[in-house]
């Protein structure tokens, strides 16, 4: 506690910086950060612990992080004391053109091991994917990315 004067009014400036933080929105962190967070909070690993795994990991999710990290210590420091949002990732459908018998929207339905095997011509069962999802497939599937629109 608190003795003197000054050591009460240091104190007052402490708790006031903090309620200003408590105030202001989350940060909002890449997935991969968000699990090196909640990774650390399992096994109880200190911030100077978890950068170092994060800033020497071979993992290519840890590697993000640690990018993401380095280009935002204040935000990770925010996020990892107070909270956070997780980003979320923008989606896309893959609409394909009217080649080969396709009728006009038909889009992607099914894609496994790389290989689309279903179609559908609505979007209500057309996938929802990634461009990582979507290149993974084909790199020239990503030529006819729709972004799917978000629902508020």
């Amino acid at each position: 506690g608190a003795q003197t004067l000054k050591e009460w009014k240091e104190y007052a400036f402490l708790l006031e910086d903090k309620l200003k933080l408590q105030q202001q929105a989350l940060p909002v962190v890449p997935e991969c950060v968000a699990d090196a967070i909640a990774w650390d909070e399992q096994i109880d690993n200190s911030i100077a612990e978890t950068l170092k795994d994060i800033f020497t990991a071979n993992d290519k999710d840890l590697k993000e992080a640690g990018l993401w990290v380095k280009n935002n210590p204040e935000k990770y420091i925010i996020a990892r004391n107070i909270g956070y949002t997780v980003e979320k990732p923008q989606l896309f459908y893959i609409d394909l053109p009217k080649v080969f018998g396709l009728s006009d929207s038909t889009f992607v339905s099914k894609a496994e091991s790389g290989i689309i095997s279903e179609f559908t011509k609505g979007k209500d069962y057309a996938l929802k994917l990634t461009e990582q999802e979507i290149k993974s497939i084909d790199e020239r599937y990503w030529q006819f990315a729709v972004p799917v629109e978000v629902e508020k």
